[in-house]
């Protein structure tokens, strides 16, 4: 546990989540923290006194995650743009890090996911419907997140406990985030309501769907995807236009995220994975992977190998000892 104020702000920061100013914070403050990652997502264990707290609107590019707060223990109420929800065991809520959040609570524990905003695919519209709302921890797909988390909780007691907690190949990590990715939108989904949805969004899921279903193809591009539908080019862009992502973007990010999870699971090359999913040229896949990702799609390809390696020499090693025994 943690007994100085700072630090924990300190330890906060680092961990993803934005300041906050606890107003009741103090000499006996005890809190504890600890994260784990799968994936791209985030999960942070927290374990908090009584609080009062405000966090601040801050800088769009502190947005790229959005948050979604899962109760453990006590009680919570949170406000949100121009939602208000009062939190007990097992409940959810999104938050949205660049927008002024106020919330008061009993001593309690809580699990934050930080998910990539891109992955959910919200709408800005439909984030705002959704931001501080309670979302029923007890039944549903709200359910199915709140025990996710629960599970996934770490233990805020032991800095060794963040550390053990592992079992995921990195391919494994990849594939589970999504995933849990879809649960949250599944819960999300829900707690917009039965609204019988627009023309155009249904249009607009069937057009992602068609997309996900042809991503390996070289020749999947926007006209493409316009004269499948019976479109005009400007009416697909148009479809999309207060959407995360551009059709052509969108193409390109899921492109991208399948290239990532079969380069750190498989034996394949950078070049054949690549051209498996519509990049014909190996240079300008490299180069847009690493602008996307930060790194290298070699150094996947060379970790899998030299992990594949270990793996077979401890196999042996452990054949040659039974052999020695017998």
């Amino acid at each position: 546990m943690i007994g100085d104020l700072d630090t924990f702000r300190d330890e906060l920061a680092a961990s993803g989540i934005p300041p906050l100013a606890n107003r009741m914070a103090g000499a006996d403050f005890r809190a504890g923290i600890a994260t784990r990652d799968l994936g791209p997502l985030r999960m942070i264990s927290l374990d908090t006194p009584a609080s009062a707290c405000v966090g601040r609107e801050r800088d769009a590019r502190d947005g790229a995650n959005l948050a979604v707060k899962v109760m453990m223990r006590g009680r919570t109420r949170i406000e949100q743009g121009n939602g208000a929800a009062d939190l007990g065991p097992a409940d959810l809520v999104l938050l949205d890090p660049t927008r002024t959040v106020r919330f008061e609570s009993t001593a309690s524990a809580h699990v934050t996911i930080l998910v990539p905003r891109r992955e959910l695919r919200i709408r800005p519209a439909q984030i705002d419907r959704l931001v501080g709302v309670r979302i029923d921890g007890g039944h549903g797909p709200g359910a199915l997140v709140s025990a996710l988390a629960r599970n996934a909780a770490v233990s805020t007691s032991a800095r060794s406990a963040a550390q053990a907690v592992t079992g995921f190949r990195a391919g494994e990590a990849l594939r589970s985030a999504a995933a849990v990715v879809e649960l949250i939108a599944v819960a999300l989904e829900a707690r917009l309501g039965d609204e019988r949805p627009a023309p155009d969004e249904r249009l607009r899921d069937r057009i992602v769907g068609y997309i996900e279903a042809r991503l390996a193809d070289p020749d999947l591009t926007p006209p493409g995807i316009a004269a499948a539908h019976h479109m005009s080019v400007r009416r697909l862009h148009k479809l999309f236009e207060d959407q995360p992502l551009t059709v052509a973007a969108l193409i390109r990010h899921r492109r991208l995220e399948h290239c990532r999870a079969e380069l750190v699971a498989s034996g394949r090359t950078v070049t054949a994975v690549a051209a498996r999913w519509g990049f014909p040229d190996p240079t300008h896949f490299s180069k847009l992977f690493k602008s996307t990702y930060g790194y290298n799609a070699r150094a996947l390809v060379t970790n899998n190998r030299a992990r594949t390696t270990r793996t077979g020499t401890a196999g042996a090693e452990q054949d040659g000892g039974h052999h020695s025994t017998a």
